[in-house]
């Protein structure tokens, strides 16, 4: 239940995301971010907002514990498209958290994967890839290396 708990506090992230996604592109843009994180619930929930000072967007996420299932689901929210409609859902193991659901990129059908490792009192890795062919192969798009504030 308290998996997130690492998460708490203000975190540095440095951000590289692939420039173009499912078209071969090994170019990343870098960008810097600060996350504040929250914990509620006794640790079945969970909160931060990043912001991205180089970006016309910010994001927040929500995480939620489901003690029946022993899953976590995560909604994103980005400040000019709102709310995703669909949550990752997961859980950890051996300290590395693995988030899955079903969606669409620029129309394509895909498989989203969310992945938290190397989680440290002090950093946490965040990683976002798509899967265009039915989970046979992951395209990593989005890597936030976070450090926290002291």
């Amino acid at each position: 239940m308290n998996d997130f708990d690492f998460y708490v506090g203000t975190w540095n992230v440095a951000n590289r995301r692939l420039v173009k996604r499912n078209a071969g592109c090994t170019e990343w843009e870098e960008f810097p971010g600060r996350s504040v994180a929250h914990g509620f619930w006794g640790g079945a929930g969970n909160f931060d907002e990043i912001t991205f000072p180089d970006k016309d967007f910010d994001g927040a996420t929500v995480r939620l514990y489901n003690p029946e299932s022993g899953e976590w689901s995560l909604h994103w929210a980005n400040s000019t498209r709102g709310l995703d409609p669909v949550p990752v859902v997961g859980r950890f193991v051996d300290g590395v958290g693995r988030f899955y659901s079903d969606d669409t990129d620029d129309g394509v059908p895909i498989r989203v994967r969310f992945t938290w490792s190397d989680i440290t009192p002090e950093t946490c890795r965040w990683e976002q890839a798509f899967s265009y062919d039915g989970e046979q192969t992951w395209e990593t798009n989005w890597i936030m290396q976070s450090t926290k504030v002291s």
